[in-house]
């Protein structure tokens, strides 16, 4: 990350205010201690995009200047403290949605240098792979760890809370893109992951046999755009043929699918760095047939899979509030002509 500075290692702020941006939830946590989580406020704009089917940036970036005052306030109100309590503050800094993480990044930046406190920009993936820590049950070093959301679909190796090692990324679309465009398709609202996850249940996996794409010259890579386009290809065909869409077996067979390829890949980078701890972070990590054939296939294997609570499998402030806190002891602070990023590189 560029644009950082290093201070006095050791810092251990009592209060940590922490604040997350990325794309359309308004989030702020308070971390005291370096142990409790005092508060954790999520405004979500999941509403106002819905009748898009999707997110529009230039709407989160405007609904987040609206909020971030009063979510941020609102942590601290929860938390019993006051303003002159907090001693540093962690903002996400990247990747997201540009606007969006400028106003978080804007906001961080002005109540730091108002106050004389520290600040330090936090990676969102590293953030989503933290969340782990807000369990009482955790892993040990090194851990694979995966994060699959609406952006990202990625395997990493985790060294530790600071040094973390890219294995495999999408290609195209995300997981939880893909979520999102197939509820499209079948005509479901947005975010697609929850109503694909709930229809799921009541249809038979089996009844579509879509494809998996395994990529063996990159296997721990993904690629889901063909499965979306199997979907719309099998929809267009049945439409065709006036035959009655089966939406719950639709739907059951490519979230069927989308799972075979997210717990294949996971054991495979488990197995090919003799690791036996797996991690499964972000939004679409709450999805409950992915927990159930990650922890029985990987228990198979030897291999413990671990969970956030679905709290904090979405984007929210208390995992950025842990990643934030071991940069701050280490002495990782951001400058002030930090600047946000989109992508991920590495």
């Amino acid at each position: 990350m560029s644009h950082e500075s290093k201070s006095k290692k050791g810092l251990l702020p009592r209060h940590l205010l922490a604040i997350e941006s990325s794309c359309d939830e308004t989030a702020a946590a308070i971390l005291s201690h370096g142990e409790v989580i005092e508060s954790n406020i999520v405004s979500s704009q999941v509403k106002i995009h819905r009748e898009y089917g999707g997110i529009v940036p230039e709407i989160a970036s405007r609904k987040h200047l609206e909020a971030i005052s009063l979510v941020v306030n609102e942590a601290i109100e929860h938390a019993g403290i006051e303003i002159a309590d907090i001693d540093a503050v962690a903002i996400t800094q990247g990747p997201g949605l540009v606007g969006s993480l400028v106003v978080g990044l804007s906001f961080a930046k002005a109540f730091a240098m108002a106050r004389g406190i520290p600040f330090t920009g936090v990676n969102h993936l590293a953030a989503h792979l933290a969340s782990i820590f807000l369990e009482s049950d955790t892993p040990g070093f090194p851990f694979i760890g995966m994060v699959v959301s609406g952006g990202h679909t990625s395997i990493y190796r985790v060294n530790s809370m600071l040094s973390m090692e890219l294995l495999g990324r999408t290609r195209d679309d995300a997981a939880g893109e893909a979520f999102d465009k197939v509820a499209k398709i079948l005509g479901l609202e947005y975010p697609g992951g929850p109503v694909i996850s709930h229809l799921a249940t009541k249809g038979d996996p089996a009844a579509f046999d879509f494809p998996r794409a395994m990529l063996p010259d990159t296997p721990l890579d993904f690629s889901f755009s063909g499965l979306k386009t199997s979907v719309l290809t099998t929809v267009r065909r049945l439409e065709n043929d006036r035959s009655h869409l089966p939406v719950e077996d639709l739907c059951a067979s490519f979230q069927e699918a989308v799972v075979d390829v997210l717990v294949k890949k996971l054991i495979h980078a488990a197995r090919d760095n003799g690791i036996y701890e797996v991690v499964v972070t972000g939004g679409v990590a709450a999805n409950s047939r992915l927990r159930q054939r990650l922890s029985s296939e990987a228990g198979r294997e030897g291999i413990e899979a671990f969970f956030p609570s679905p709290g904090y499998c979405t984007d929210n402030a208390a995992m950025v509030a842990v990643a934030g806190l071991h940069q701050l002891k280490a002495g990782i602070e951001a400058r002030v002509d930090a600047d946000v990023y989109s992508r991920q590189f590495s």
